[in-house]
């Protein structure tokens, strides 16, 4: 790893480990609690840096996006990885505040409030359609896996029977099953027993796909 400073090849080293192991990028928070910076600004500093000196590398048209060139000049092999791994391609999805994942409630996203690093397959992005992600409250979809603390990962597109969404039934947002039989109204249906099923009484709006989401252990 010739013209790396011992940090950056430590940072390096982080990220493969992390991307190897985990499946998706790990965030600027990641790497500064890991590391103890002080601020973000200096992870964001040493990522240029290892770009520059072509370590990484960022795919065209994707400006918040990164691939993790391999292979890496690593005097130790990284942990085992799937069999046809190759350059782990990162992209960087907004994060739009939180949504009730029990009962229906007033909170809705409002601006970005942070970042959420993944690879792209974890995201599942398609150009045509606008991608975000939505921190989970509550426990209503725990039977789909999806646990009160995770972060679901969005897309912004009609829904078909069957998938989980983020919805705005009557005025109130919530993340639930959506499900339209043959002849009949559209309604919610919470993964868990404890929670009724939800159905509008005078609107509901779609506001995109759940696709998949992230846990922070």
């Amino acid at each position: 790893m010739k013209g790396l400073t011992q940090r950056q090849r430590d940072i390096l080293r982080f990220i493969r480990d992390h991307s190897v192991v985990e499946g998706y990028w790990p965030s600027i928070r990641n790497i500064q609690d890991h590391f103890g910076f002080r601020s973000t600004n200096s992870v964001v500093g040493h990522l240029r840096a290892l770009e520059k000196k072509g370590y990484l590398e960022r795919p065209r048209h994707q400006a918040r996006a990164y691939r993790l060139r391999e292979p890496l000049p690593f005097e130790e092999p990284p942990s085992p990885a799937p069999a046809g791994h190759q350059a782990v391609e990162v992209v960087e999805i907004p994060i739009l505040g939180n949504i009730a994942a029990g009962y229906p409630d007033q909170v809705e996203p409002a601006g970005e409030v942070g970042s959420l690093q993944v690879d792209a397959f974890t995201a599942r992005q398609r150009r045509q359609h606008r991608t975000f992600a939505i921190r989970v409250r509550g426990e209503s979809m725990i039977g789909a896996g999806i646990q009160d603390g995770d972060t679901v990962v969005v897309e912004a597109r009609e829904p078909k029977d069957g998938d989980i969404v983020a919805a705005l039934i009557d005025g109130e947002t919530t993340l639930k099953r959506f499900l339209q039989p043959a002849g009949h109204t559209p309604y919610l249906k919470a993964e868990n027993p404890d929670y009724p099923e939800l159905y509008p009484v005078d609107e509901l709006v779609i506001q995109g796909v759940a696709t998949s989401f992230v846990r922070k252990l």
